[in-house]
């Protein structure tokens, strides 16, 4: 799910040391800018690919439906179900609208490979906080993580029905925007800097991108679920552990939302300490130095 940003109460940080080492200062700085380096690319290559900036896909013709009832290994039933919903859908779009919701439907043939990738790197955040480069919780740090690296190994990996589904490109546009600005932020902070459109992106854009980015991990996941989707209709599945599975996809999908609120007003909080008229009250001003790295 979307990060969650902390923001230290000014009496913690008063009690932190100013900061890491300077070779871990600058081992952290190449990491967060390596990581806004690939979540950049992986924004441009998602970008142009769905909204065809290079003109690659001009002559796509063919419905997202069609390339649904072709996924492998994926039952019959299931594609009926999938197909017709695309098919339903592709009918309510306005014209301009059809052939980017076709394009979206093949983002993971594009970006998929990559997206693991550059996010699988994210592991070593739970490891910044286990040696202590970085003041952040480590519970919410380790299930931030966990539920990224859950949604591209557990989920789009293992299902071939998430390959063709649009809601993977509005997933990925979500995450690489929400990184692209957190780990340039991270790393001017670690430079002594705070830039002011960064400060303010950082705790505005989650207003649109936490929305669409949770809703559209929860329905990645419940599109991996059996038809009809939750109920007990897998419980005889020949696989303990495929059942297994399912359960914990269903459970998942459920406590998704209520997650998502949590983080959402945790969010809408936090931006009232930074960039409400307390923060100026307490001394922040948009853009300074930073206190403390």
């Amino acid at each position: 799910m979307a990060t969650i940003e902390e923001v230290d109460a000014p009496k913690r940080q008063s009690r932190q040391k100013r900061g890491p080492p300077p070779l871990v200062r600058y081992y952290l700085v190449l990491y967060n800018v390596l990581s806004a380096l690939g979540w950049s690319y992986i924004l441009l290559c998602t970008l142009v690919h769905v909204f065809d900036l290079d003109g690659a896909h001009s002559s796509y013709k063919e419905p997202l439906h069609a390339w649904l009832a072709r996924i492998p290994y994926l039952p019959a039933a299931r594609k009926v179900f999938a197909t017709g919903i695309a098919a339903r859908l592709e009918a309510s779009l306005p014209a301009w609208a059809i052939p980017v919701f076709r394009r979206a439907g093949t983002a993971y043939a594009r970006v998929g490979k990559q997206t693991a990738f550059v996010q699988s790197w994210a592991a070593l955040e739970v490891l910044h906080v286990l040696l202590g480069w970085v003041r952040s919780p480590l519970v919410t740090t380790s299930i931030q993580v966990a539920s990224r690296l859950y949604l591209v190994w557990g989920i789009t990996y293992q299902f071939p029905e998430t390959h063709t589904n649009p809601l993977y490109a509005s997933m990925v546009l979500s995450w690489s925007l929400t990184e692209v600005v957190r780990y340039t932020f991270y790393a001017c902070n670690l430079l002594g800097y705070e830039p002011a459109p960064l400060l303010y992106l950082r705790y505005t854009l989650f207003y649109i991108l936490y929305p669409t980015g949770a809703s559209s991990e929860a329905l990645l996941i419940y599109a991996t679920l059996p038809h009809p989707g939750l109920g007990f209709a897998h419980s005889f599945t020949p696989s303990v552990l495929s059942a297994l599975h399912t359960y914990v996809r269903e459970a998942l999908f459920v406590v998704w939302w209520p997650g998502l609120y949590v983080m959402y007003t945790h969010m809408m909080k936090q931006r009232r300490k930074v960039l409400g008229p307390s923060a100026g009250a307490s001394g922040r001003t948009l853009g300074a130095k930073p206190k403390s790295l």
